[in-house]
């Protein structure tokens, strides 16, 4: 599917580009990061089925390096806040930020450590009976183990890039990363800067980041929300902070809000104009997570939230003590008229434990914002096709995506953070023990996903980065057939193929093409066009363009969809047995032959 829109957008003339699964109409889908993929494929000239592999490495590189960026600079304001002496190459930042980039680009859930010390140390079979760990198991755990009838998906990062997903999920995250990356900037600078409500609209005025939100929403709608709620509780954090809570600072951080959604409005209003939204409403939910599956899923996570919550506001109790003391001490002073030297705490001491940092309060407003959408899919869905046995597990899957990736942020961040503050002693060692142990576990994942998927990894196994192999392999005639058509076919005329249900192989011309054919999976078509009743209806005049004896009825089809191209190969004699040869002989003529496959020219 994802390559396919790839090579449709590099044949389209204009925008939204043609959906090859859909001929006629145009994607129905957030297609901006297949477009940065076919952008890249022009600029570069190299062909779309090796940039499609290229593609993924990048997205692979920018998640681990844009990860270890952003936290290790987060480590690096907290240590000029407290004014640490620093080093360019200070191992803080490079732990922290390798203990991100890690978890986000490689790392996974409890699941697989849980598992594997079950099935390994307690002789417990996995639920299907297998005593060897299955890496898909840790993306499709609720409502699958035990089997009921609630299935959900709980995807990350890592799984992504071992399928070769490139889905807008996951041409997203480097657009999230940069998104979180500027609005740190702008927190840094609502703080510095006490100044005026416009103050802060001409900052925005100047900024990027109404435009790279309006790229996450063409990229992946779902992420636009969740970010902006990101940066809707960064102002109105500072707002709190700068002036006070009242009425007058919350209109001032709405206005401010409103400022940017209006302006992200601008830059992705064309795309929104050739865009029909899937979602059908929300609905609430009528089946939810037990406790022991959330936590093998974000036990490790909410490990780290709660530590820091302790380490946090206990010190700021403790300081609120101190204080206390203090002042008593120096009124019975006043009273006995005796005079008593207070030795206070340093300055420094005073500023960290009074209040937070802006990176803590960053990272609270990261794990809150992670932890609401973790809780969303336990009360409330977005109805779409998937109901009733799936009918939250789109919601599920697109928001804690994202859940995922914020807390690979706040992990690294928080594990260096305390460790460097606590005090040698008991609580440091438990902490760097338990910390280190559930960050090694949510590593265990890369051992079995990668061998699972790609087999073991030797020369002899080696396949390329040539993406159209397995058509070489499988399908050797309709591989040539594809390769006649990309040589000689310009434009984007229409072509015939079977029809085939979502993840097989048929829409294979089609997908390695980027040229439209009449109906392409089923499932993924009724999604994006909200009923299964035109693809349905698709479905069936192409069986009777193969099968029908009627020449007329069979002309008729083909000219209601422009039909220019009409393929019989392997898949087709499969899907229609009854297929009358003879009959598409007479409609035009035969301008490709290989093997039992054919490509006829319509008349």
């Amino acid at each position: 599917m994802d390559f396919g829109f790839v090579n449709s957008i590099l044949r389209s003339k204009y925008f939204p580009p043609a959906d090859i699964w859909f001929a006629g109409k145009s994607i129905n889908y957030y297609y901006f990061g297949h477009y940065v993929t076919a952008f890249l494929t022009k600029l570069t000239n190299i062909d779309s089925a090796i940039t499609y592999n290229l593609a993924i490495a990048t997205l692979f590189a920018f998640t681990f390096s844009l990860t270890f960026s952003l936290t290790s600079n987060l480590v690096h304001f907290w240590q000029t806040i407290q004014n640490t002496k620093y080093k360019i190459l200070n191992t803080k930042y490079i732990f922290a930020g390798l203990i991100a980039a890690l978890l986000i680009s490689l790392g996974a859930n409890l699941h697989p450590a849980y598992y594997n010390f079950k099935m390994g140390m307690l002789k417990k079979p996995y639920c299907d009976g297998s005593f060897s760990y299955w890496y898909p198991n840790a993306t499709r755990y609720i409502g699958y183990c035990p089997d009921v009838e609630d299935k959900t998906i709980h995807e990350f990062p890592s799984y992504s890039f071992i399928v070769s997903d490139l889905h807008g999920h996951v041409s997203d995250i480097p657009f999230v990363l940069l998104f979180l990356a500027l609005t740190l900037n702008f927190f840094i600078a609502l703080k510095e800067k006490q100044k005026n409500i416009l103050h802060f609209t001409f900052y925005i005025l100047h900024s990027p980041i109404p435009l790279v939100l309006a790229v996450m929403f063409m990229t992946n709608q779902w992420d636009y929300p969740i970010y902006l709620m990101v940066l809707g509780l960064v102002i109105l954090w500072s707002f709190l902070e700068q002036q006070g809570c009242s009425f007058k600072t919350l209109i001032r951080a709405v206005l401010l809000g409103i400022t940017i959604v209006l302006l992200s409005v601008v830059f992705f209003l064309p795309f929104q104009l050739g865009f029909e939204p899937m979602a059908k409403g929300v609905g609430f939910v009528r089946a939810h997570s037990l406790p022991h599956q959330l936590l093998i899923l974000w036990g490790a996570p909410l490990f780290f939230v709660l530590t820091f919550l302790i380490f946090l506001f206990s010190k700021k109790l403790k300081l609120k003590q101190i204080v206390k003391k203090a002042n008593l001490v120096k009124w019975f002073s006043n009273v006995l008229g005796v005079e008593v030297e207070l030795k206070k705490p340093a300055t420094t001491d005073l500023t960290l434990t009074s209040r937070l940092t802006l990176t803590d309060s960053f990272v609270l407003i990261l794990f809150l914002v992670s932890i609401v959408l973790i809780l969303i899919p336990e009360i409330i869905y977005v109805k779409d096709i998937y109901i009733p046995s799936y009918h939250r597990a789109n919601t599920m899957f697109k928001l804690t995506y994202q859940s995922f990736i914020m807390f690979s942020i706040c992990i690294g961040y928080v594990f260096i953070r305390v460790l460097s503050s606590l005090q040698k002693g008991f609580s440091k060692k438990i902490f760097f023990i338990l910390g280190s142990i559930l960050i090694a576990s949510l590593m265990f994942y890369p051992f079995y996903s990668i061998l699972g998927y790609y087999g073991k990894l030797d020369t002899k196994n080696y396949k390329g980065i040539y993406g159209l192999q397995f058509m070489q392999r499988l399908y050797p005639n309709d591989y040539q057939a594809t390769v006649w058509l990309n040589k000689n076919i310009s434009g984007q005329p229409h072509i015939l193929e079977a029809v085939g249900d979502s993840y097989t192989d048929y829409e294979r011309i089609s997908m390695a093409t980027g040229l439209p054919t009449i109906e392409g999976w089923l499932v993924h078509e009724w999604l994006w066009r909200g009923s299964f009743d035109e693809p349905g209806k698709r479905s069936s005049e192409v069986q009777t363009i193969y099968e029908a004896k009627e020449i007329n009825q069979t002309k008729e089809l083909l000219e209601k969809y422009h039909i220019k191209y009409l393929i019989i190969g392997e898949m087709e004699r499969q899907k229609y047995p009854n297929i009358d040869e003879g009959k598409l002989e007479k409609l035009g003529t035969k301008v490709f032959e290989s093997g039992k496959t054919a490509i006829y020219e319509l008349f």
